[in-house]
C-alpha cells in the first residue's frame, strides 16, 4: 500500500495529460483524494514499515521505504494540503489541467522524499519534486517570475549538489555496502570527515528549510507565483529541510551534529528573529506569509538543533501543522486577490463586506502566531521549552519572535480587514461554494490538534526518541 501511495499521485498526473478537459478536475480530485485515503488507511494500520529491495546492486542503491512515525505525520498533512489545493485550483484557476497535473506529480516527489529510507533514493525524490515546482512558477508565475526562477534553482541546485557530494562521501569513507540508511548507519563516519560532510548535507537542508542566509529566493519564489495560491501551497510542503535532517543528519552525523549545537541553534534563533522583524515591514500579503513561514522554520530548526527531546518532537510537531495553516493562508490570499485584485496589506474594510472570509483568515493567523488552543502553540512552546534546557538566551532570543509575529500579523490584517475600504472600491463577495471547505478544512484540523494533539505526538514522540537515543540527547 505504501508504493501505492507513493506512486498513484503520479499515475493521476501522466493521466490527466490524456484526459479530455471538462473532466480534469474530477479525475485530479479523484486521485487526491484516493492518496488522502491510503494514507489514512495506512495510519489506522500502525504506518508502513521497511520495504527494502535492491534497486542499482552495482551502484549499491537500493528502493528502501517506510512510512512510520515522523514521516508518516509529515505524508498524511502533504496528501491532505495537496487535496486542498486541488480542490481550490479546480475552482478559481482557468482551465488547470496542466497546474493539476504539475501539483499531482510534486506530490508523489514530497510522499517519497518522506518515505524515503535510502540516500539516493532521497536525492531522486527531492530533485523530482524540484521539476513541478519550478514548473508552476514558469507557466503560471508573475511578470517578474524568470528572476524568481533562477533565484529559486541556483539556490536549491546548488544545495543538491553539495548533498549529493556528500551522500557519496557518506558511503565512500564510512565503508557501507548500500546506500541504504540501515546500513549507513551501522558504518559511520569518524572524525573532522563527519564534520565536513555534513556541512555540504546542512547546506542542502539550509536551502530548503531555510534558513538564513541561504532564505533569499523565498520571498520572490512566493510573489511571483500564481495568483491563486495553490503552487504556494505545494512550496510550503517542499520546506522539507527539517525533516531531512532530523531523519538523516542527525543519525549519519552525530558527532558534528553535537560538536555544532550552539553555532546551529545560534542561527536558527538569529533566523527566526531577523524573519519575523522583517515580515513586518512587507506591505504584500504574499512576502509577510513568506517571512513568517521563515520565522516558523527558524523555530523547527532551533528545536532539530537542540538535540533535546522536547525541542525535536515540537519541531516535528510544528513543521507538520504549520503546512497546514500557511497553506491555507496563501490561498485566502488568493481569494483576496480575486475580490479586490491585489495582494496589498492596505486594501483596508474586507471585514465589513466578508466576514466569513475575514473570520477564517484571522483564525489561521491565531494558529500561526501559536496562541493556545491551536496547533501552532504546541509546536512553538514545545521548541521552546525544550530549547531553554540547552541554550537558554537563544531560546530567549527565538522567543522574542512570539511577539513580533502578533504585532506583523494583527497590524497587517487591522489593515487589510477593518479600516475604511476606499471611497470608490469594489464590492468584496464573501465566501462561497467549495471555499468554505477550502479554508475550513485547514482550520479545523489546526484547531483540533491544538486542542487533542495525542494523535500526532504519538506518532512522532517514539520516532524522535529513537533518533536521538545514539546522540546523546536530553
Amino acid at each position: 500500500m505504501i508504493h501505492l501511495m507513493i506512486f498513484l499521485p503520479l499515475l493521476g498526473s501522466l493521466l490527466l495529460l490524456a484526459t479530455p478537459q471538462r473532466w480534469r478536475e474530477e479525475v485530479a480530485g479523484f486521485f487526491a483524494a484516493l492518496t488522502l485515503g491510503l494514507g489514512l488507511l495506512i495510519w489506522r494500520g500502525g504506518g508502513a514499515e521497511l520495504f527494502s529491495v535492491n534497486w542499482v546492486p552495482a551502484l549499491g542503491i537500493t528502493y528502501s521505504v517506510a512510512l512510520t512515525g515522523v514521516s508518516l505525520a509529515l505524508a498524511l498533512v502533504t496528501a491532505f494540503m495537496t487535496f486542498i489545493a486541488v480542490l481550490y485550483a479546480a475552482r478559481r484557476v482557468s482551465n488547470p489541467g496542466t497546474l493539476l497535473s504539475l501539483v499531482l506529480a510534486m506530490e508523489t516527489g514530497l510522499i517519497g522524499i518522506f518515505a524515503a529510507r535510502d540516500l539516493v533514493l532521497f536525492y531522486v525524490f527531492f530533485e523530482d519534486a524540484l521539476l513541478p515546482a519550478l514548473l508552476m512558477l514558469a507557466i503560471y508565475g508573475g511578470p517578474n517570475r524568470m528572476r524568481a526562477l533562477v533565484k529559486f534553482a541556483a539556490y536549491t541546485l546548488f544545495g543538491s549538489l553539495l548533498m549529493l557530494l556528500s551522500i557519496i562521501g557518506v558511503r565512500y569513507y564510512g565503508g557501507s555496502p548500500t546506500f541504504a540508511l540501515a546500513d549507513l548507519v551501522q558504518h559511520p563516519v569518524k572524525g573532522v570527515t563527519q564534520t565536513w560532510l555534513y556541512l555540504g548535507f546542512l547546506a542542502a537542508m539550509a536551502v530548503k528549510l531555510p534558513l538564513w542566509p541561504l532564505h533569499a529566493w523565498l520571498p520572490d519564489f512566493h510573489e511571483q507565483n500564481h495568483a491563486s495560491g495553490v503552487p504556494d501551497v505545494m512550496g510550503t510542503l517542499y520546506k522539507v529541510g527539517g525533516y531531512g535532517l532530523f531523519q538523516f543528519g542527525l543519525p549519519l552525523f552525530p558527532d558534528a551534529s553535537l560538536e555544532l549545537r550552539p553555532v546551529l541553534m545560534g542561527l536558527a534563533a538569529f533566523t527566526a528573529l531577523y524573519a519575523a522583524w522583517i515580515a513586518f515591514r512587507q506591505t504584500n500579503w504574499k512576502r509577510l506569509i513568506a517571512y513568517a513561514g521563515l520565522s516558523h522554520m527558524g523555530f523547527v530548526a532551533l528545536g532539530v538543533f537542540s538535540l533535546n527531546e522536547t525541542a525535536t518532537i515540537g519541531a516535528m510537531y510544528l513543521l507538520a501543522f504549520q503546512n497546514v495553516y500557511t497553506g491555507a493562508l496563501f490561498l485566502a490570499v488568493g481569494m483576496l486577490q480575486e475580490r479586490v485584485g491585489s495582494v496589498h496589506t492596505r486594501v483596508g474594510g474586507v471585514m465589513t463586506q466578508a466576514g466569513a472570509l475575514g473570520g477564517m483568515t484571522l483564525t489561521l493567523w491565531l494558529a500561526s502566531i501559536a496562541v493556545p488552543g491551536l496547533a501552532g502553540f504546541i509546536g512553538e512552546f514545545s521548541v521552546l521549552l525544550g530549547a531553554y534546557q540547552v541554550q537558554p538566551w537563544l531560546a530567549f532570543l527565538a522567543g522574542l519572535s512570539s511577539i513580533a509575529a502578533a504585532a506583523y500579523a494583527l497590524t497587517a490584517f487591522q489593515t487589510t480587514f477593518w479600516q475604511a475600504r476606499p471611497w470608490g472600491a469594489v464590492r468584496v463577495a464573501d465566501l462561497r461554494h467549495t471555499e468554505w471547505l477550502v479554508l475550513g478544512l485547514p482550520l479545523a484540523v489546526a484547531l483540533f490538534f491544538g486542542v487533542y494533539s495525542a494523535p500526532a505526538l504519538n506518532l512522532i514522540q517514539p520516532a524522535v526518541r529513537g533518533v536521538l537515543a545514539g546522540l546523546g540527547g536530553s
